[in-house]
């Protein structure tokens, strides 16, 4: 039998994958497309699955990236339900989880990542749930559907309190449990945690700082409380984890790519491997956000972007990735707008009062802006971007002055 060939496959249908698609049509590729998804669906966006799609305030086909016809009209066509499982740098070949080898001209590879799973006792009960995919959300949404009510988050980071935000918003009694002092604390500063753990207990969730589980108890089959390290049994008849992913590049690995938290790739999203990219959240890379430091960014941002830098080296126009960072999530009336990296911030100022419910967290770094955290603050996080974006030297006093525009307290001239 023949191995079906295409010009570009892309492995993985998310964010990334969809876009490196949809991008290399806008710059007029006019060779064949294929997308090799593992879902038996058509690309969709991710974000609403812990937030809107969860709390049914969506109906999937209004999270759909585009609609059948979309795909259709460009000829793009897609391998869903599918796991490539083996790559073939020389030969230019992938081998999927049903036995058969597609050929291509160039792979991009969005295959993302994995759910980092919990390894302790009872981590194979019913009832515990990673919010990765539609599947995972319906999954959850069934075990509502069918009573439960008592539910335990894993995990302070963005999921676990978009995930506890809704659950309590649709009747459940939470607990969340974080390892860590604070909630968010990887991501932003102390000012923000103590705000959303605020925010999160007034609404009814008991936070756990600073507590490790032991293990998931059980009936034999199904999870009925979750044990802390110190002894304390928390009840649960359902178990939400969100404790990050693992990227999903042993294929990669196995051919010889360069990596290993994700797979290493160049300016131009470029592995080491000819003719293969990578992007989205399996990619790791320098960025100068970070000081030019390697990092995987896990965002509809960097999925987007870096698909459009992979389309433009295949379609013969090579532009070096160079987009800074940005990040949103919506709690209960809240929305969070980060731009940056708050990496190596050697100072922080906090704008406006939290008590108000609209206030900004800017991060310095030798005086000059390089990330901002902004609650119900979009005119911070506009001008933010702009001034981290041209690592502008700011004035602090004026920084903390509310009632001063953010732009006007730069030291310097942003055009």
């Amino acid at each position: 039998m023949a191995t079906e060939h295409a010009d570009v496959i892309i492995v993985g249908s998310g964010h990334g994958g969809a876009q490196a698609a949809i991008a290399l049509r806008q710059r007029g590729f006019t060779g064949s497309i294929m997308v090799v998804g593992r879902e038996a669906t058509l690309p969709y966006e991710r974000p609403p699955l812990s937030k809107e799609y969860l709390a049914r305030d969506k109906p999937f086909k209004r999270i759909l990236i585009r609609p059948a016809a979309f795909w259709q009209e460009r000829n793009i066509t897609f391998r869903t339900g599918s796991v490539a499982t083996a790559v073939d740098a020389d030969a230019h070949r992938i081998d999927l989880d049903d036995g058969q080898s597609l050929s291509y001209g160039k792979l991009i590879w969005a295959a993302g990542g994995d759910p980092r799973r919990m390894t302790c006792s009872g981590a194979d009960l019913a009832g515990i749930h990673y919010v990765r995919d539609k599947a995972d959300a319906d999954r959850v949404m069934a075990e509502l559907d069918g009573g439960a009510r008592q539910v335990v988050v894993i995990g302070g980071g963005y999921i676990g309190l978009e995930a506890a935000a809704v659950l309590t918003k649709l009747g459940c009694t939470v607990t969340l449990v974080e390892a860590q002092d604070r909630v968010l604390a990887r991501v932003a500063g102390p000012e923000l945690s103590a705000f959303y753990e605020a925010e999160h207990r007034a609404k009814g969730v008991t936070i756990l700082t600073g507590q490790a589980v032991d293990c998931i108890t059980g009936n034999g089959t199904r999870t009925t409380g979750v044990r802390l390290h110190n002894g304390e049994v928390l009840p649960a008849d359902m178990v939400i984890a969100g404790i990050g992913i693992v990227p999903a590049v042993a294929p990669l690995l196995a051919a010889g790519a360069q990596g290993g938290n994700g797979v290493d790739v160049d300016i131009y999203c470029r592995t080491s491997l000819p003719d293969v990219y990578a992007i989205g959240d399996c990619a790791a890379h320098a960025n100068s956000f970070a000081g030019g430091a390697a990092i995987r960014l896990e965002s509809v941002q960097n999925a987007h972007d870096m698909a459009a830098t992979a389309a433009a080296d295949i379609c013969g126009n090579p532009t070096a990735y160079h987009a800074i960072p940005w990040f949103w999530s919506n709690q209960y009336d809240l929305k969070l707008q980060s731009a940056g990296l708050n990496l190596g911030h050697d100072r922080h100022v906090q704008r406006g009062d939290p008590a108000t419910r609209s206030f900004s967290v800017v991060y310095l770094r030798e005086g000059r802006i390089i990330s901002i955290d902004c609650v119900n603050a979009m005119k911070d996080y506009v001008q933010a971007r702009k001034l981290i974006e041209a690592g502008t030297l700011m004035d602090a006093e004026r920084i903390a002055d509310p009632g001063v525009p953010l732009k006007d307290a730069a030291v310097e001239t942003v055009s």
